[in-house]
């Protein structure tokens, strides 16, 4: 085991695991900034088009526990490869077919589609990383995605000025299209649970070797339902924050009346310090323990997000963002990295589909808490709120996840203890 890890270089795994990432995040960044704007053109309401949008989120939760049968039927190669062509899929009926409801449709398969890839990709990195550079990878995974996603918007715009908005969508369809065969470089996993069936050795017939059926959703949710309820509770806290972040910052912008040029440059500042620093944030967590990434990670989140509504001007604004940003962005793959950690093997798909269904929970009912605060009180009362998820997720962190770094072979499911 020392050998592979003092041989191991996260370069050999560089086009699998991160070229499809980046390839897979730029088809999301390309149609983020024109989903609303494409549901309003065909002919929906303020209303209808902010709902639209969350197709994405609610089509992930649905698929999480489909995503897991699927990438442990068919592995993760090929569930890499079928995700980037449903999304890719879900592109081109966007783009061609001009209807409200089959937009709604293509809207909710590329959420479908985001769940079984990310499933996919995140085991497959689990198994073939030494535990000693799981967080850097898997940080690296989360940067990887982030740096497409950046990317996006960018590509989507130059298409657009050609092709108008569908031109996003055909940056989409392309650029998922490419993910799913770069996936095909995504090599078999050495150990694969063997299927029932005959097999021809020597020119005679022998009976292959069955190995014990995988774990079910249903066992792993209920032998590891400490770690859910605990670690998993954290993981959701985090989600709702992250989530929340995208949205308070253009929403108290747009409350002191700063202008969307100046608001965008704000939140890509902000990004950008986000996108950089996933590298040494997971060498942090390799090194020094998840905790010591974790709770700094929701604290300096909270606390940017209590600033913000004291801000007044660009620049306090300006430096809030920043602090949000930099809190986020330290704790870049620490939800994959936990969801690693505990999950067991067999079983680590099924954990994992759970363990995505929690993250999309939180990621759902982060913005919705902050809508039903501020529409009882106030803007800043929803922001405020959405600090105190931050503050618990930080407590519920710093009580469940181990201090130090997790010892080799320690993926068992269970909370360690300390």
């Amino acid at each position: 085991m020392a050998e592979a890890i003092d041989t191991f270089s996260l370069r050999s795994i560089a086009v699998p695991a991160f070229g499809p990432t980046v390839l897979y995040g730029t088809a999301i960044g390309a149609i983020l900034p024109v989903v609303a704007l494409t549901a309003s053109d065909l002919g929906a309401t303020v209303a209808l088009a902010a709902l639209i949008v969350t197709l994405t989120g609610i089509g992930s939760l649905v698929a999480n526990v489909p995503a897991t049968l699927i990438t442990t039927r068919f592995g993760e190669k090929w569930a890499l490869v079928g995700a980037a062509a449903w999304c890719a899929a879900a592109m081109v009926l966007a783009a061609v077919v001009p209807v409200l409801w089959v937009f709604a449709v293509a809207v909710f398969m590329v959420g479908m589609a985001g769940a079984v890839f990310g499933l996919a990709r995140q085991s497959y990195v689990t198994e073939a990383v030494p535990l000693h550079y799981r967080a850097r990878a898997l940080s690296t995974l989360g940067g990887s995605n982030r740096i497409g996603v950046f990317l996006g918007p960018f590509a989507a715009a130059a298409a657009m000025h050609f092709a108008g908005t569908p031109g996003a969508y055909w940056v989409g369809a392309g650029a998922a299209l490419a993910a799913g065969v770069l996936s095909l470089t995504v090599p078999e996993p050495t150990v694969r649970v063997q299927r029932t069936g005959r097999r021809r050795r020597n020119g005679q017939r022998a009976e292959a070797v069955n190995a014990a059926a995988p774990p079910t959703i249903r066992s792993i949710l209920t032998s590891h339902s400490r770690v859910f309820r605990t670690v998993g509770i954290g993981v959701l806290l985090i989600a709702a924050v992250r989530a929340t972040r995208q949205a308070v910052i253009p929403l108290w912008a747009q409350h002191l009346g700063i202008d969307p040029t100046q608001t965008a440059i704000i939140y890509g500042i902000s990004a950008g310090i986000d996108m950089l620093i996933f590298y040494p944030a997971g060498r942090v967590m390799d090194l020094r323990g998840r905790r010591a990434v974790a709770v700094p990670c929701m604290l300096l989140m909270a606390l940017g997000l209590a600033l913000l509504p004291l801000t007044s001007s660009p620049l306090g604004l300006l430096a809030a963002a920043l602090l949000i940003g930099f809190g986020n962005g330290i704790g870049s793959g620490i939800v994959m990295t936990l969801g690693a950690d505990f999950s067991p093997q067999p079983g680590r798909p099924q954990f994992l589909g759970i363990w995505r269904l929690l993250s999309d929970i939180g990621t759902l009912g982060g913005p919705g808490l902050l809508a039903g605060v501020t529409a009882v009180l106030s803007l800043s009362a929803g922001i405020g709120a959405t600090a105190l998820l931050g503050v618990a997720g930080a407590v519920v962190l710093w009580r469940w996840v181990p201090k130090g770094r997790p010892p080799v072979g320690a993926a068992s499911g269970r909370p360690p203890a300390g």
